[in-house]
């Protein structure tokens, strides 16, 4: 079952990639997605590599591609091919991470005061906040085009949906994306983040489970982890379960 269930992640994923992009170029094994809108974000302007391919060819692909931009990423979205395509990318300069594929199962209880569905332009002053915060040395265009590149999220699913919590002075403290694709029963949750001035509040918990329960009827409900840091472990004890894994790899070009 984790097998079918991780063939399914992958071929939404890709075609998230696809649907959400300004501009698709077919490459072997896969494809490369672009949006000069949003040049900062390396979701918007990478490779996502399906099926197996020349590890040797990676490296030239991405140049042909992403040559205009400051960066390289190529996302692998099989664990096997990922492992394979490691030693020739590693090789020329990428630094390698992996992504740890999660599965919800057990119940969705919509919390007593959920999180409401807001609008990008009520989210944007938060997520602009917090990335000020994570980048304190980006410069302001990169910020907002990381800020507004949700704009373009919207175009990935068929239903996408921006979730908030708001303290009582109606400030946004926590949110989280939900794409739901009901023709293949798949949910995806993404990005589920508290304000650094807001934890320990269990927003968070509010966000999760608001999603959750979006995402109920759906037969696979998934969402990405960096397989290293705690929220792995936050994940697991409210239902989410590790059934493998995809490759990330990011090159950032000399002079940038």
């Amino acid at each position: 079952m984790s097998a079918t269930d991780l063939q399914r992640i992958a071929a939404f994923r890709a075609s998230f990639a696809r649907r959400q992009a300004a501009a698709v170029t077919e490459i072997p094994g896969g494809v490369g997605v672009l949006d000069q809108k949003y040049a900062a974000s390396h979701e918007h302007n990478q490779l996502v590599i399906e099926r197996p391919t020349a590890p040797s060819g990676l490296p030239a692909l991405a140049d042909s591609v992403l040559g205009h931009l400051r960066h390289r990423r190529i996302t692998i979205l099989d664990d096997a091919v990922g492992t394979l395509c490691a030693p020739a990318l590693t090789a020329a300069g990428y630094a390698h991470e992996t992504e740890l594929v999660m599965t919800h199962s057990g119940s969705a209880a919509l919390p007593g005061s959920p999180a409401q569905t807001v609008a990008l332009a009520d989210l944007r002053p938060a997520l602009v906040r917090q990335l000020r915060i994570w980048m304190p040395q980006a410069e302001d265009a990169a910020v907002h085009q990381l800020a507004d590149r949700r704009t373009a999220r919207l175009g990935g699913a068929d239903q996408v949906c921006f979730l908030a919590v708001r303290d009582e002075n109606g400030t946004v403290c926590a949110w989280a994306d939900v794409y739901l694709d009901a023709a293949h029963g798949i949910a995806q949750i993404e990005d589920v983040v508290t304000a650094d001035a807001h934890v320990r509040h269990g927003h968070a918990d509010t966000v999760l489970a608001t999603a959750l329960h979006h995402a109920w009827g759906y037969g696979l409900v998934f969402l990405m982890a960096d397989p290293d840091d705690w929220p792995r472990s936050w994940y697991a004890r409210r239902g989410f379960s590790p059934i493998g894994r995809s490759h990330v790899f990011t090159r950032t070009e000399a002079g940038s």
